[in-house]
């Protein structure tokens, strides 16, 4: 395979990488919401909670997705293996 073909493959899975954590984290929080939260808040606050969990989800995520993603480039030289998506670092 060459550079390319890496790139678009690393990027479809780390988006999918991500599409799957987000999911798992909504449904996470959510259950963990209906199990102990939802008994407690009044019917005001029950329904900002919905809006709440999704964008915890997306915060959680987005931080567990930045770690993968800092351990990685210190594994994997980057350059060596794939394309640059905007260009290249280097000025010609």
């Amino acid at each position: 395979m060459n550079k390319k073909v890496n790139t678009v493959l690393f990027i479809l899975g780390a988006t999918l990488f991500n599409i799957i954590i987000t999911v798992g984290f909504f449904l996470l929080l959510l259950t963990a919401y209906a199990k102990f939260l939802m008994r407690l808040l009044p019917d005001a606050a029950q329904a900002w909670s919905f809006p709440l969990i999704f964008i915890a989800a997306i915060a959680i995520s987005f931080v567990i997705y930045r770690f993968a993603l800092k351990l990685l480039l210190k594994k994997i030289e980057m350059e060596k293996y794939f394309d640059p998506i905007l260009g290249s670092r280097q000025k010609q």
